[in-house]
């Protein structure tokens, strides 16, 4: 039975952890000042996909899975990464039961909390013109709870955001009569938000050396696009125009992976292990507003007030054709032992048909991508140090944007990585000694397009990643 102790231990690291996430909702919230005109396009600006360890290597995930190194036998000692690839469920399996990590004396058999946060900022210039814009944002990037349920079967299940729409565009113009006489002028002024979620629960098993697993969830998201007009008139008082569509997308998502390793050492130390995962087409169901009104905008107040509804169209069903994403990579990795240092390689292939992306059964600027993703890491021989726990990353990506108006945008990466783990080395003996984990730290330099796109640009994210676990729900012989 757990004391009144080990009780309050849990709900502090529950508050805690719900005090980070709300924390970061917020931020999400209140510090974004993103303006980026192509996430005007399918379903906006797509955040990064894979956990923010694999980030600091390019984004290999395909083929990634937890591999724990008992090194000393020592429960505090470990060269144990914990993660959640949701990307492919099939790394799932690789998660142990508490019974096996007690037994084994091993520092993965572990409930985890991962949750991560991205800090942005972005550097946009036009083509033949010397000005820049630049904006910054602070968003959530995931949260997941993985759970072992025995021996080579976990369960997760988490929320992340998929994409996001955030813009807002000026354009002042003169209007011209049909002898192409200036008339007036009017300033259009073009606002979008909105973007698209994902949760997910998911199960992945292990039969001998292959790996299954399968995320089911709830993809759900929406748009909300205006342009509104004025005119800029000193003598006649207009009113101004305003053509809104919101939008509301949701339905059932489903994806799936495998793994299949290869030992190429007798102690098992060393291993391939190749991936693949991917979805089908997907349909969701869309709810859609369609209005055209003019309005006005009071002095005093500022309020925004209908004049008169020109046509309105409430409570529109339709459909959203999600495409399908396969893709598939490999890693080479030799585990850290006593006085013998660690290294991991890898390459990812992905691509997805955004040719078949259908909204309310129209096209968008949209095209076919790919992303080829090389990276590695090193690891320091296993030692009762500091230094030893610490995780180096480096990597590199290319490829195409799925955003095409009229021409590609090409797309490349620079990454870095650190792994810093929080080792209660030295309270081993103490209430606190199942407690293992992990603060992931990954860099990356990203540039957008080329000069001969209408718009280009150079990115810069610095992703944290928090990665919390415990032996949960074991049963105490003491109080």
């Amino acid at each position: 039975m757990r004391s009144a102790n080990q009780i309050l231990e849990r709900k502090v690291l529950i508050q805690t952890a719900l005090t980070c996430l709300l924390s970061i909702v917020y931020c999400q919230f209140s510090l974004a000042q993103d303006n980026s005109p192509y996430s005007r396009y399918g379903i906006g600006d797509l955040h990064p996909g894979s956990h923010i360890y694999f980030r600091g290597m390019g984004g290999i995930s395909a083929a990634m899975s937890d591999q724990p190194v008992t090194g000393l036998n020592d429960p505090r000692i470990g060269k144990y990464y914990p993660t959640i690839n949701f990307l492919n469920p099939a790394s799932y399996s690789r998660f142990y039961s508490i019974k096996e990590a007690r037994t084994k004396k091993l520092t993965y058999g572990r409930m985890l909390l991962d949750v991560g946060v991205n800090m942005e900022s972005h550097k946009l210039k036009e083509n033949n013109n010397p000005q820049s814009f630049s904006s910054s944002n602070i968003y959530f990037s995931y949260i997941h709870v993985g759970i072992p349920i025995k021996k080579d079967w976990g369960l997760v299940f988490g929320l992340r955001p998929l994409s996001s729409i955030s813009y807002k565009i000026d354009r002042r113009e003169k209007l011209f009569n049909p002898s192409n006489q200036v008339i007036d002028s009017a300033l259009t002024r073009f606002n979008g938000e909105g973007g698209a979620n994902l949760f997910t629960i998911g199960t992945g098993f292990a039969v001998k050396n292959f790996s299954f697993g399968l995320n089911a969830g709830y993809l759900f998201g929406g748009k909300d696009y205006t342009t509104r007009r004025t005119f800029i008139n000193d003598t006649v008082a207009y009113a101004s125009s305003n053509h809104q569509t919101k939008s509301v997308f949701g339905g059932i998502f489903f994806n799936a992976g495998m793994q299949y390793r290869v030992d190429l050492s007798t102690s098992k130390t060393r291993y391939l292990q190749l991936g693949l995962y991917g979805n089908n087409e997907q349909t969701l169901r869309t709810r859609n507003d369609i209005i055209r009104e003019t309005f006005n905008i009071d002095p005093s107040t500022g309020a925004f007030y209908r004049v008169d509804s020109v046509s309105e169209s409430l409570e529109q069903k339709g459909k959203l054709n999600y495409p399908a994403t396969f893709g598939g990579g490999f890693i080479i990795e030799q585990l850290p032992e006593i006085k013998k240092a660690g290294w991991l390689v890898g390459v990812d292939f992905s691509t997805t048909k955004w040719d078949n992306y259908l909204f309310n059964g129209q096209k968008d600027a949209v095209s076919n991508n790919w992303m080829l993703r090389v990276g590695g890491q090193l690891r320091p021989a296993v030692s009762e140090s500091y230094k030893s726990l610490l995780a180096y990353r480096a990597g590199v990506f290319f490829g195409d944007d799925y955003i095409n108006i009229g021409q590609k945008l090409p797309v490349f990466g620079i990454t870095g990585g650190i792994s810093l783990p929080i080792a209660n080395l030295k309270d081993a003996s103490r209430r606190f000694r199942t407690q293992y984990s992990i603060v992931n730290i990954s860099a990356e330099y990203i540039k957008r397009g080329k000069k001969d796109n209408p718009i280009y640009e150079n990115q810069f994210r610095l992703s944290f990643g928090f990665t919390l676990s415990d032996l949960w729900f074991t049963k105490r012989k003491y109080d």
